[in-house]
């Protein structure tokens, strides 16, 4: 069996070391290199690129940043696979979000002490994510791995099983309607949501003649950065969701990360409902089946439902919940285009879509589906 070849990018020499430990106790892998700052990284990957298949990287280091190492190969468009290891991801989410926009598979927050960093919850968290790094982009239904706490991208063996076996009863077909009729737009969206976003989100016009609500899985305080830095680079508005918020055409709602979103009527519009105390569901906080399946007893008159890249099968349960009492029009992001190609896999493989788009198509399609608002009438 071929070993995926890993080089560890770090200035700690402690950091190296334990990582080197964890990655050489697994037979599926090997560490062929280490590196102190990430321009002595770019040189060996850039000069020899098929020596290495995954880069563990810190992002705050000398000479070159991790995100400068990140840029750089996105330039050289050298193909190989980096999740970010550091210690300040979640006070700086900003940097994590740019690092995921260039290109960064996933991130894993460094523990705050060493006892941690020995620790069997660290050890199975970072396998974890180095297992389904080497994966490829193809989603395959496997057990999780044991001892493992980070279990948002993890999915038991039964789960899409389970799914794909739930949806007995066939879905409402779309109707088209009409150009003023009453339309909602609803993403669901995981591994390598941020760059998918990126490509989506600003190719959408400023005038949409609808709401989205969008659910990227995602811990607290991660999605306002990534809400601002869409917000930043697109015309139509994007915002992390607020609590009682009522939606508004030509806005982009991202759920707020630990929360659970749903939506309700009020009066004659409709406002968002944001939980945080309620607990996961299959260990997505949020989840974009609670979000989709809050929707199926309101009276939109078309809903169009997008599942983009992501680990697992989040989306497909809501959107068959959707599909039985609404006319939905669902879009599946294609496996070409897909970082994972899980979500919109199990979507599809469910019956449930009405087209499959490569990423560059899917702004494309929604546009075309919900039309724009004429600020001139």
């Amino acid at each position: 069996m071929n070993k995926l070849k890993i080089l560890i990018v770090d200035d700690s020499a402690l950091m190296r070391r334990t990582e080197s430990d964890i990655i050489s106790a697994d037979s599926r892998f090997t560490v062929v290199g280490t590196c102190v700052d990430g321009l002595e990284a770019y040189d060996k990957v850039s000069k020899n690129p098929s020596d290495y298949d995954l880069v563990l990287m810190e992002i705050n280091l000398p000479r070159m940043t991790g995100l400068e190492f990140l840029a750089a190969i996105k330039k050289a468009r050298i193909q190989v696979k980096t999740i970010i290891v550091s210690a300040n991801l979640k006070q700086d989410s900003k940097e994590t979000i740019k690092a995921l926009e260039l290109g960064a598979f996933d991130f894993i927050r460094k523990p705050e002490s060493f006892l941690e960093f020995r620790s069997d919850a660290f050890k199975a968290k970072l396998l974890e994510k180095i297992s389904l790094a080497s994966s490829g982009h193809t989603y395959s239904i496997r057990p999780a791995s044991s001892g493992t706490t980070d279990t948002s991208r993890v999915v038991s063996p039964m789960n899409a099983r389970e799914i794909l076996a739930a949806i007995t009863t066939p879905r409402r077909p779309h109707k088209a309607v009409s150009a003023n009729a009453k339309k909602l737009v609803l993403i669901a969206v995981s591994t390598g949501g941020p760059k998918a976003l990126q490509t989506v989100i600003p190719n959408l016009p400023k005038n949409l003649n609808a709401p989205i609500l969008l659910v990227q899985h995602m811990a607290v305080g991660f999605t306002k950065s990534l809400a601002e830095r869409l917000n930043a680079e697109s015309s139509i508005k994007v915002v992390e969701a607020e609590h009682g918020q009522e939606i508004e055409k030509g806005t982009v709602y991202i759920a707020k990360g630990g929360t659970q979103m749903r939506l309700k009527k009020s009066g004659r519009g409709y406002v968002i409902d944001l939980n945080a105390e309620e607990p996961a569901r299959n260990a997505l906080k949020p989840c974009a089946d609670i979000l989709f399946e809050s929707i199926a007893d309101l009276d939109f008159d078309e809903i169009i439902c997008c599942v983009l890249t992501g680990m697992g099968g989040d989306g497909t349960m809501g959107i068959h919940t959707l599909a039985q009492k609404n006319n939905c029009y669902v879009i599946a992001q294609d496996e070409k285009t897909s970082a994972v190609y899980g979500m919109p896999k199990v979507v599809f493989e469910a019956g449930l879509t009405d087209t499959v788009k490569p990423l560059e198509e899917v702004a494309k399609e929604i546009a075309n589906n919900t039309g724009v608002l004429n600020y001139g009438c």
